[in-house]
């Protein structure tokens, strides 16, 4: 009875053993997978923005800074809301947030509805509000201490200080050292559950360190951006001061009203003068 007994208890030992033998090779087969999957979809970008040169940063920043009320007009015609929005439609077509670039990426082309006659993509308004929607309900389920914000482009750096300051969520502007949140042995490493990043190519660094740790990522997507790793996308020109400002505006003061924390700033405050 006693041998029976064990040799039962050496086969469930065998079978346990071979069961987490076959889910680490499935856990590594799969990192690999995503790893190539990765590796392709950089290679991919790289390879759209050498055959179509895409419109720079400053010309779209130019373009944004340069939306009349005819071009407000004209675009409040184009689109259908239902419902109301977070902000006023034409507070958002102001701030330039549906401009998108030349580039259309295959991950991004279902939140474009037209071309303007200067090629720049245009992406449908009321996709980026309902977008923000699911951003801020899906952001209220995280503490400040464990939320980090990166936004490597100059254009967003205001905003960026700015969003920080009243959410109390640290934020990475001109510089973000990789590593910081995977490699234990540096000296200004920390933790977080929830990324957010301001383009997954300029802060691809974060976005590799969120990856790997298998924490999910909130991040502003233009056409041009491929979004592999990116939880909650928020479709939105992501080049313009004034439209990374309207976005973290929005996520910044529906963040703090279900926090419950004070919040009196203004949307200027964060893109600055609107005309």
């Amino acid at each position: 009875m006693v041998e029976k007994k064990k040799i039962e208890a050496k086969k469930v030992f065998k079978e346990k053993h071979n069961l987490e033998e076959k889910k680490s090779l499935k856990s590594l087969a799969e990192e690999l997978k995503e790893r190539l999957l990765q590796e392709k979809e950089v290679e991919e970008e790289v390879e759209i923005k050498e055959k179509k040169p895409d419109i720079s940063d400053k010309e779209i920043e130019e373009i944004s800074k340069k939306i009349s009320k005819k071009d407000i007009e004209e675009e409040k015609k184009s689109i259908s809301v239902k419902e109301e929005t977070l902000i006023p439609l034409e507070d958002y077509i102001k701030c330039a947030v549906h401009l998108g670039t030349k580039v259309i990426t295959p991950h991004m082309r279902k939140f474009v509805y037209k071309r303007r006659a200067d090629g720049l993509a245009v992406i449908n308004t009321i996709f980026i509000d309902q977008k923000l929607r699911g951003a801020i309900a899906f952001l209220k389920d995280y503490d400040p201490e464990k939320v980090y914000l990166v936004c490597r482009r100059e254009a967003g750096w205001e905003a960026a200080k700015k969003f920080g300051e009243l959410t109390g969520i640290k934020t990475f502007t001109k510089k973000y050292s990789p590593g910081i949140t995977t490699n234990l042995s540096l000296s200004d490493f920390f933790e977080a559950e929830l990324t957010i990043i301001g383009d997954p190519w300029m802060d691809k660094n974060a976005l590799q360190d969120t990856i790997k740790l298998k924490k999910p990522v909130l991040g502003l997507c233009d056409t041009n951006n491929f979004t592999f790793g990116v939880t909650k996308i928020i479709p939105c020109n992501n080049k313009s001061s004034k439209s990374i400002g309207c976005m973290l505006f929005i996520l910044a003061r529906e963040y703090c009203k279900i926090k419950g924390k004070p919040f009196s700033a203004k949307m200027e405050d964060f893109t600055g003068k609107l005309e």
